[in-house]
C-alpha cells in the first residue's frame, strides 16, 4: 500500500492538479453526481471497497471515504538538483511527518529543491500526504551518502550551511549576490551527523528569547529557510 493516498483534501488536490498520476480511485461512500463525474473524468478505474478493505489500504488511518493509488513517484536526479540555487538537504530524517512538513514549508517559502539523504527507502505516499501535495510540485531527490553530495556541491561553489545549536545566529548573516546555498538539517534526535558537520562551511542557529533547548526540526527549517532566502 506504499502508493495509496487518502483523505478528501489531498485526494481532491491531486485530482485537480495531478490527475495523470492517478492509477485507481477508491470510494467507500455515495457522493453527489457532479463530484462523481470529476472522479470519472480522470480516466482511472473507480473501485468501491468495503470498509475492511479501505481501512487496510489506509493502514487504519482516517480515509474519510476517499483513497487513491498513484503511479510510482519519479525522484529528481542529483544533476537536476545541482542546477538550483537554494536546496535543502535532510540528513537522516526518517519521520514522514517532519519530512512532509519541511517539503511543504520549503515549497511555500521558495526553496528550489529537497534532497533526502541517509534513508534506504523513503515511503512516498505519507510524505505526499503530510506535505499537502507539495512533494508533487517541487524537485525531491534521494542520496544514500550525503558526503559525496557535499563534495559535488562544493565544487559547484555552493555554500554548505548546517543547522546547529552552536552556530551563528541566522539573522545576522549577509548573503552575497548570486550565492548558492545548501541548507543541511539533521534528525530530531541526533542532529547533523559528525561527517556532515566537518564538511560544512557555516553553522547557523536560531536565537530564542526563552530558555528552551530546541525546536521541532520542521519549525526550525521554516525559520532558517525564510531567513536565508530573505537576505539574498
Amino acid at each position: 500500500f506504499r502508493r495509496v493516498l487518502f483523505r478528501s483534501q489531498i485526494v481532491f488536490s491531486i485530482l485537480e492538479k495531478h490527475p495523470s498520476i492517478v492509477e485507481e480511485i477508491f470510494l467507500t461512500k455515495e457522493i453527489e453526481p457532479k463530484l462523481f463525474r470529476k472522479f470519472m473524468d480522470v480516466g482511472a478505474k473507480v473501485i468501491r471497497p468495503d470498509n475492511k478493505k479501505a481501512q487496510a489500504l489506509a493502514k487504519g488511518g482516517n480515509h474519510q471515504g476517499f483513497l487513491l493509488k498513484i503511479k510510482p513517484y519519479e525522484f529528481a536526479t542529483i544533476e537536476d538538483i545541482k542546477k538550483k540555487d537554494f536546496i535543502v538537504v535532510l540528513d537522516g530524517l526518517s519521520d514522514v511527518g517532519n519530512i512532509g512538513a519541511i517539503i511543504r514549508t520549503a515549497y511555500a517559502l521558495g526553496a528550489d529543491a529537497i534532497v533526502v539523504s541517509g534513508l534506504k527507502n523513503l515511503n512516498v505516499a505519507p510524505v505526499v500526504r503530510t506535505s499537502s501535495g507539495a512533494m508533487l510540485d517541487m524537485p525531491v531527490a534521494e542520496v544514500h551518502n550525503p558526503n559525496d553530495l557535499m563534495n559535488e556541491l562544493k565544487q559547484l561553489k555552493f555554500t554548505l550551511v548546517g543547522a546547529d545549536m552552536d552556530g551563528v545566529e541566522v539573522t545576522t548573516l549577509q548573503r552575497q549576490k548570486g550565492q548558492k546555498i545548501a541548507l543541511f538539517l539533521g534528525s530530531e534526535g541526533d542532529g547533523l551527523s559528525g561527517k556532515v558537520k566537518k564538511k560544512l562551511d557555516l553553522k547557523v542557529s536560531i536565537d530564542m528569547s526563552n530558555n528552551f533547548d530546541s525546536l521541532n526540526v520542521s519549525v526550525a527549517a521554516g525559520i532558517l529557510i525564510h531567513s536565508l532566502i530573505k537576505i539574498k
